[in-house]
């Protein structure tokens, strides 16, 4: 929880390291979360490691800048920078948020005749929808800087998503 402005680019190269490996995406495209895409606002820490990363010249990094939320979801990078806290705090906005959709969809689907018949119709695009959403999929944060590969598992999980995080390790 909490990190300076070396410690944000170490976790930049980090990433991108994570990324070129596990996703064999030859320079991926890293960015700062912020409360805003400006150089002006969030923290000092976050600030500073954005001129860092920027001034580095890391050939192996692709430095697009600062990205907000509703980026996380966009996919606008590749590989999204943060510290623990707020990190923490996005990850489990993101899962909620897909659960409180899959609730609305859910009950939208089964509220009249004619919603089920759309449904049934519609199943095989939510089953796509579903499994591509489905958090066991991606399940296994990965602790990078370590001495060895520890692999964090979400303690909610099922069989298939400690089998995901198994994946990631090996």
């Amino acid at each position: 929880i909490g990190a300076d402005a070396q410690q944000l680019l170490d976790f930049a190269v980090m990433g991108g390291a994570m990324a070129r490996a596990l996703f064999e995406i030859e320079r991926p495209l890293i960015g700062l979360l912020n409360v805003g895409v400006e150089e002006v606002k969030g923290q000092e820490e976050v600030r500073e490691a954005g001129r860092m990363i920027r001034e580095a010249g890391l050939d192996t990094l692709n430095y697009f800048g600062f990205v907000e939320g509703d980026d996380l979801g966009k996919g606008t990078v590749d590989v999204v920078v943060t510290e623990g806290f707020t990190g923490n705090i996005a990850l489990k906005t993101a899962e909620g948020t897909a659960r409180q959709i899959a609730t609305y969809l859910r009950s939208a689907m089964s509220r009249s005749l004619l919603s089920k018949i759309g449904y049934f119709f519609a199943k095989g695009a939510f089953d796509l929808l579903r499994e591509k959403m489905d958090p066991r999929k991606v399940n296994g944060g990965v602790f990078l800087g370590l001495n060895g590969i520890v692999i964090k598992s979400h303690g909610g999980t099922d069989a298939e998503g400690f089998a995901a995080a198994i994946e990631v390790g090996y």
